[in-house]
């Protein structure tokens, strides 16, 4: 298990890594690539989530290899809490106080978000696969009748 965790976070940290080179930013600007990391952690936690508990029969593995260990080394919110005070030593206090109550409002509408929307794509899906799905709005639906009463 220990084994399967660090080899997950290992991943979700050079993940980190690189997007945070990617959009790098000095510390007296709004840390762009710690707020995207953190979003987009979320979102994939909601995902994984509602997949691994609610639509497959998930390897006992999963969990602790992408939530645990992939998304928990990607996220990075300990770097959230470095980033706030050093905002506020450089005198940006109004965007460090931005910053401290704005990301953890968008983290959980970001996880919620995931997981709403990968229930209804499931759903979707099972309706399209059982054969009952409705025509959009303004499409009618093939005529597959015989011409005869239902019986």
């Amino acid at each position: 298990m220990v084994a399967v965790v660090a080899v997950g976070g290992l991943v979700g940290a050079e993940a980190r890594y690189a997007l945070g080179l990617a959009l790098p930013h000095g510390p007296t600007q709004w840390p762009w690539s710690t707020l995207l990391i953190n979003t987009t952690g979320c979102v994939l936690i909601g995902v994984l989530m509602v997949v691994i508990t609610e639509l497959v029969d998930a390897h006992p593995l999963a969990r602790p290899l992408l939530g645990v260990g992939f998304l928990g080394g990607y996220t990075t919110f300990s770097t959230y809490t470095v980033e706030i005070v050093n905002l506020v030593r450089a005198g940006r206090a109004p965007l460090a106080l931005g910053y401290l109550a704005g990301t953890p409002v968008i983290a959980v509408l970001a996880g919620a978000a995931g997981a709403a929307a990968t229930r209804a794509i499931a759903t979707r899906v099972r309706v399209m696969r059982s054969g009952t799905a409705r025509p959009r709005a303004g499409m009618t639906a093939p005529d597959t009748s015989d011409g005869q009463e239902p019986q």
